[in-house]
C-alpha cells in the first residue's frame, strides 16, 4: 500500500526515491539534532530558558550568557564527533574543546577529586598563567577532566586553530623586551610547577601559549618519576636563539648556556639573571600613565565605606623615565570598608592615607625588585596595625571591628606591583584580552588550594563568600598580603575595583565594550570609569562601588607593533558596539567607499585596445588618484586610523633626513621669501585626534619640544609623539590657543622637519 503513493513508477526507481528520502531525513534529523546541541541554558535559577549559542543575553529575561569554552583532558582514546553531548550538558565542539551548555546548573562532584585535578586546584594561585580544573566526568569507560580558563580565541572557533598562538610561533617577531619577558614568566613559573611535579609542561612549547605579553599554558603535564632539570630547560630555550632579536641574542644564548653547565642553581637565580637583563632594555623607555578613579554610595547604601587614592574624581596624567622619575609616582589604591561592620568608612581612609605615605617615603627608582615587595607587604602591615590599634583602643570585638580590604597598583619604571587583602580586585587589560590578577582572599578560595574541591562547586558552600583576611581584622603577623609584579613590554590598563563593579562577572562582561575604548584611543580613562559605576548602579546596585584605571603606554623603541600575527591572535580590536547613551566625540572612522572602483576595470580594457593613455589622461586620471590617496585609510588596528598625507608645500629642503626619539627640537620660523608659507603647525593629543582635526593648540616658532617617542603607521607615515618644554613668544596678534609648556601629543614628522633644528641645551623641566 505504501509504494502505490509513489505512482507507476519502477520499483527500482521506487527504491532510490526512498533512499533518497532517507538519506534527506537523515540529514535534516542530523541538522537538528545539531541545532538542539547547540542550545545554551539561561543561568538564572528562575529562568533556564534555551537560547542559541551565539546570543550574548537571555532572550527571555536578559540575563548574560556566560559561554564556558572548555578544554578536555582525557584518559580515552575513542574520539568524539562534533555535535556529540556527554553528561547531559557538554558539547563537543573541536579538538578536545566543548562548551558547557548549562552553565547555571551544578554536576555531581566525586566526594574524593581525581589525583589529575589536584595540581590545578593547588596551583589556583596562578590562574593568570594556568588553566583551572571546572568539572571531573565519568561515563563508562571514559574519565574527562574539563579546565577552563583556557588560552583560547572564541572569534576564532569555527578556523582550524582556535587556540592562542604558540610562544614559538611569535618569538621571532616579538621585540627583545617582550622575548625576555616571556622567559622571565617561564622562569617564575618553574619552582611552583616543580612543587607540583609539572614542570615538564614548561619543556613543551605546545603547551606554552601567549597572549600578547602573557604566558598561558594550554594544560599541565606530570613530570613523572623523574623531576625535570634546569638544564632541560636551558636546552629548550638554545633552540630559540637563532631566532631571538639581535638585541637579546647575546643575553638569551648566555643564560641559555648557563643553566645547561648547571651554573644557575636555581629558579631564584634565574628570574634574578632575567631581571638584569629587562633592566637594560627597559632604560630606554618612556611610560606615559593616565590614573582615573571614582567612588560611588551606590542606590542601596546609605553611607560609602570604600575610598581611593588619588582621591574620588581625579583624573591624573604623568611620565616616567629613569632620568626623571620623582613624586607623583604611578600609584593607585581601591579600599572596601568590609559591608555590616562599624566603621568601615574609617578603616578605608585610615589604610589609604597610612599607605599612600608610607609608599611615597620609601620609593626610590632603583630599589630592588625583592626589597621593593617587602616594603609594600610592610606597608600594609603598618596599615593594618594602625586600624587594629583603634579598634583596640575602641573596645571593639568581633563584628563590631572595623576592616577593609585593599588592592594597590604600584608602577616602577616597566615593572608593575600589584598588592592585595581581602576580595577587592585587580583586572589587566590589554589587546589580547582581560584576565583577573587578584585572587579573592575568601573560604571559596581556600577550599581550592587545600585541593577539597572546584572553584565553581566551592561558591554554592554556606559562607563561600566570607573573607579569610582582611586588614584591622587581626594581628599583622597573621596577615599574608599579596605581593605580584608585571613587566609592562606593551600598552595596557589595569582595572582596581571593589566588589562593588566585580559581583555578576560585570568585568567580564564589559571590559570589551568599556574598557577596551581606552586603549584604542577611542575614550579616555575618565569617561571609563564614569561608565563603569553606572553599570556596577544599575547591573549590580547592592553595594558601595570604586574604581580606579591606571592606562600606561610604552613609548620607545622596545614597544613591539599591536598584532604581531593577527591571524592567530584574539580579535578584539574591532570597535565595540555604540551604546544608546553614548556620547563620544572622537569615533572610529569607517573605511571609505570608492566611488570609482569599476574604473581601473574600464580602463584596463582600453589600455588593452591602445586607447588607454589618451583616455586616461583626458579623464583626469591623476587627480582621481590625488583624491582618493586623501581618503582616510582604516589600519589593521582601530587605535589607529592613518591620515593620508596631503601634497608637502613646497618649502625647503629640511636640514636632516628624520628626527630622532630622545631628541630636543627648536621650532624654527620659515622666513617670507616669496615661497609659500606651510600651513600652522598643531600639536594633536592623539593620532584619533587627528582625523578630527581635535587640537591641543598651535605651536609657535621658538618652542623648544622633545621627542619622546615616534611611530610609523601603515601608509609608511611617520608620527612624533611630543612634549612642550618651552612655548615661544606668539609673533601673530590673531594666534588664538597656543600650546602650554607640559602638553602631550602628536605631530607628524613631515610638517616638523622643515621648521626645526636639534638641539643640546634643555631647559629646564626637559629631560
Amino acid at each position: 500500500m505504501f509504494l502505490v503513493g509513489f505512482g507507476g513508477g519502477s520499483l527500482a526507481s521506487t527504491r532510490g526515491c526512498l533512499q533518497r528520502s532517507t538519506i534527506s531525513i537523515l540529514g535534516i534529523c542530523e541538522l537538528i539534532n545539531q541545532l538542539m546541541a547547540a542550545t545554551l541554558y539561561c543561568p538564572n535559577y528562575n529562568c533556564q530558558a534555551p537560547n542559541p549559542e551565539h546570543h550574548k543575553h537571555c532572550e527571555k529575561c536578559r540575563t548574560l550568557l556566560p559561554k564556558r569554552y572548555l578544554w578536555s583532558v582525557e584518559q580515552s582514546a575513542t574520539p568524539h564527533q562534533p555535535g556529540e553531548i556527554v553528561g547531559d550538558r557538554y558539547l563537543f565542539k573541536q579538538q578536545q574543546i566543548w562548551l558547557d551548555t548549562k552553565p547555571g546548573s551544578f554536576s555531581e562532584t566525586p566526594l574524593e577529586l581525581p589525583a589529575i585535578a589536584l595540581p590545578y586546584l593547588k596551583l589556583i594561585p596562578y590562574q593568570i598563567h594556568l588553566p583551572q580544573a571546572y568539572d571531573w566526568l565519568e561515563t563508562g569507560s571514559r574519565h574527562l577532566l574539563f579546565l577552563e580558563n583556557i588560552p583560547l580565541n572564541p572569534n576564532r572557533l569555527n578556523s582550524s586553530d582556535p587556540l592562542a598562538p604558540a610562544l614559538t610561533q611569535l618569538w621571532s617577531t616579538a621585540s627583545p623586551l617582550r622575548q625576555l619577558n616571556w622567559l622571565w614568566q617561564i622562569a617564575q613559573l618553574w619552582q611552583p610547577l616543580s612543587l607540583q611535579g609539572v614542570a615538564a609542561t614548561l619543556l613543551d612549547p605546545q603547551l606554552i601559549r601567549v597572549e600578547g605579553p602573557l604566558i598561558r599554558l594550554l594544560e599541565l603535564r606530570p613530570s613523572g618519576k623523574s623531576a625535570p632539570k634546569l638544564q632541560q630547560l636551558g636546552q629548550l630555550w638554545s633552540q630559540w636563539v637563532k631566532t631571538a632579536h639581535p638585541d637579546a641574542t647575546s643575553g638569551v644564548q648566555n643564560l641559555a648556556n648557563r643553566l645547561i653547565r648547571g651554573e644557575i642553581k636555581g629558579s631564584e637565580q634565574l628570574v634574578s639573571l632575567l631581571d638584569e637583563s629587562l633592566a637594560q632594555f627597559a632604560t630606554s623607555a618612556t611610560l606615559d600613565f593616565q590614573i582615573a578613579t571614582l567612588t560611588n554610595t551606590g542606590p542601596s547604601r546609605r553611607r560609602n565605606e570604600d575610598a581611593c587614592y588619588p582621591p574620588s574624581g581625579s583624573s591624573v596624567c604623568l611620565s616616567w623615565d629613569r632620568a626623571s622619575a620623582h613624586v607623583p609616582i604611578p600609584l593607585t589604591i581601591v579600599c572596601d570598608g568590609i559591608g555590616g561592620h562599624e566603621g568601615g568608612n574609617v578603616a578605608s581612609q585610615l589604610a589609604i592615607e597610612t599607605v599612600q605615605q608610607r609608599v611615597e617615603q620609601l620609593f626610590h627608582p632603583d630599589l630592588h625588585p625583592d626589597r621593593l615587595q617587602t616594603e609594600l607587604e610592610q606597608a600594609v602591615c603598618i596599615a593594618n596595625d594602625r586600624i587594629s590599634q583603634q579598634n583596640d583602643s575602641e573596645r571593639r570585638h568581633e563584628r563590631q571591628r572595623m576592616g577593609t580590604t585593599l588592592v594597590m597598583a604600584l608602577a616602577q619604571g616597566h615593572q608593575m606591583y600589584i598588592t592585595h587583602v581581602g576580595d577587592s580586585r585587580v583586572y589587566w587589560i590589554t589587546a589580547f584580552g582581560c584576565h583577573q590578577v587578584t585572587l579573592d582572599d575568601d573560604v571559596a578560595t581556600r577550599e581550592v588550594r587545600l585541593g577539597y574541591a572546584f572553584y565553581r562547586d566551592a561558591l554554592q558552600h554556606p559562607g563561600s563568600g566570607s573573607l579569610v583576611q582582611a586588614l584591622g581584622m587581626s594581628a599583622s603577623d597573621l596577615l599574608h598580603p599579596t605581593v605580584g609584579r608585571f613587566i609592562l613590554d606593551g600598552d595596557g590598563i589595569f582595572l582596581l575595583c571593589s566588589d562593588g563593579l566585580s559581583d555578576g562577572d560585570r568585568v567580564e562582561e564589559y571590559w570589551e565594550s568599556e574598557i577596551l575604548p581606552v586603549l584604542n584611543g577611542q575614550i579616555d580613562a575618565k569617561t571609563a570609569v564614569e561608565r563603569l559605576v553606572e553599570i556596577a548602579n544599575t547591573q549590580n546596585g547592592h553595594d558601595n562601588v570604586t574604581i580606579s584605571l591606571l592606562h600606561y603606554r610604552l613609548l620607545g623603541g622596545s614597544n613591539p607593533p599591536p598584532l604581531a600575527h593577527p591571524e592567530s591572535q584574539r580579535t578584539v580590536l574591532s570597535s565595540p558596539e555604540p551604546r544608546s547613551q553614548s556620547n563620544l566625540k572622537t569615533q572610529l572612522l569607517p573605511p571609505s567607499k570608492s566611488d570609482w572602483g569599476i574604473l581601473p576595470l574600464i580602463l584596463g580594457i582600453l589600455l588593452l585596445l591602445g586607447l588607454g593613455v589618451p583616455l586616461a589622461y583626458l579623464l583626469g586620471v591623476p587627480n582621481l588618484l590625488r583624491a582618493w590617496q586623501q581618503t582616510p585609510v582604516a589600519t589593521s588596528d582601530p587605535s589607529i586610523v592613518v591620515i593620508p598625507s596631503p601634497d608637502p608645500p613646497p618649502v625647503a629642503a629640511p636640514p636632516q633626513a628624520s628626527l630622532e626619539a630622545r631628541s630636543l627640537v627648536q621650532v624654527e620660523a620659515i622666513a617670507n621669501n616669496g615661497i609659500e608659507q606651510p600651513p600652522p603647525l598643531f600639536l594633536f593629543s592623539s593620532l584619533q585626534a587627528a582625523t578630527e582635526r581635535e587640537t591641543l593648540g598651535e605651536i609657535p616658532p621658538n618652542s623648544l619640544l622633545y621627542i619622546q617617542g615616534k611611530q610609523t603607521l601603515e601608509n609608511a607615515e611617520v608620527w612624533l609623539n611630543l612634549r612642550v618644554c618651552t612655548v615661544g613668544p606668539l609673533s601673530e596678534p590673531n594666534l588664538s590657543a597656543p600650546v602650554v609648556p607640559g602638553n602631550v601629543g602628536w605631530v607628524r614628522e613631515i610638517d616638523l622637519l622643515p621648521r626645526s633644528s636639534v638641539t643640546s641645551s634643555p631647559p629646564q623641566g626637559c629631560p
